[in-house]
């Protein structure tokens, strides 16, 4: 039987990190999905939709991966 995985994918706006990019408070959220099975796959760069009026803000969307037993 093959392996199986399934996916989490969070987009993290520069406001949602207190205006920078914040070495510390990603690595809580990276630890707290580990704590939960989940592991890192990717971190990208992108353009993420804010609340409020078009265009976007720079931020990143972090996918992590499990096994699924």
């Amino acid at each position: 039987m093959s392996e199986r995985y399934e996916y989490r994918v969070i987009q993290l706006r520069e406001g949602l990190i207190g205006g920078k990019m914040s070495g510390a408070k990603l690595e809580k959220i990276l630890n707290d999905e580990a704590a939960d099975g989940w592991r890192l796959k990717a971190i990208t760069g992108a353009d993420v939709k804010g609340r409020v009026g078009p265009g976007g803000v720079e931020g990143l969307l972090i996918t992590f991966e499990r096994r699924v037993d």
